[in-house]
C-alpha cells in the first residue's frame, strides 16, 4: 500500500539543504528507506513565502500569496512511501528527524 508522509516543521529554525546533506540522522534515515526500497518519491518543498494559494468562491478565482494556514508548523516536504502496511508506514514515520522537531503526518494514498 502506498502512504504519503507530510513533513512538518517550524519553518523559522529549519536547516538549509546543506545542512541537511551533512546532517548523520538524515542521511541515516534516508540510507534506512535505501535498505527497505520503500521511497517511490520524496521532495523538500520550498519556503511558504514562495507559495501561492487558489481558492474558487462564486465562481471567481481567488490567487494569494503564502500558504491558505495560519500556523507555526507547514509542511516543508513529502515522501511517497510502498510499504507493507500502516506499522511499517509509522515505523519509518517515527525514525524521520523531523518527528523529533516537527511532526511527520502518514495518509494512505487511494489506489
Amino acid at each position: 500500500m502506498k502512504y504519503a508522509l507530510l513533513i512538518c516543521d517550524d519553518e523559522t529554525i529549519s536547516p538549509s539543504q546543506a545542512e541537511l546533506a551533512a546532517d548523520p540522522v538524515h542521511r541515516a534515515w534516508d540510507a534506512d528507506l535505501a535498505r527497505r526500497g520503500a521511497e517511490v518519491f520524496g521532495a523538500r518543498l520550498r519556503p511558504v513565502a514562495d507559495a501561492t494559494t487558489i481558492r474558487v468562491r462564486g465562481g471567481e478565482t481567488l490567487v494569494s500569496d503564502g500558504p491558505f494556514a495560519e500556523t507555526k508548523d507547514l509542511v516543508g516536504g513529502i515522501v511517497i512511501l510502498e510499504c507493507a502496511d500502516v506499522d511499517e508506514a509509522i515505523e519509518i514515520a517515527a525514525g524521520h528527524p523531523w518527528a523529533q522537531r516537527g511532526c511527520v503526518e502518514i495518509r494512505p494514498i487511494w489506489e
